[in-house]
């Protein structure tokens, strides 16, 4: 297979054959990640100050 017919057939399956997400879709789920990784890095920097919390109590007792 030579390099004009690889790239007409695969522009003919990315325009005929492949199925596209709606935009709306796509920005529902932008949001869900957003919101999601918000919520994560949260979650993250509770846990990082509560350690930083308990390893600072610990060390002051010696």
């Amino acid at each position: 297979m030579n390099l004009k017919n690889f790239v007409l057939e695969s522009y003919d399956e990315m325009v005929n054959k492949v199925t596209w997400p709606k935009f709306s879709f796509l920005q529902n789920s932008a949001v869900l990640v957003l919101v999601a990784s918000l919520i994560f890095a949260l979650f993250i920097g509770v846990v990082d100050l509560g350690f930083e919390n308990i390893m600072k109590w610990f060390y002051d007792l010696f």
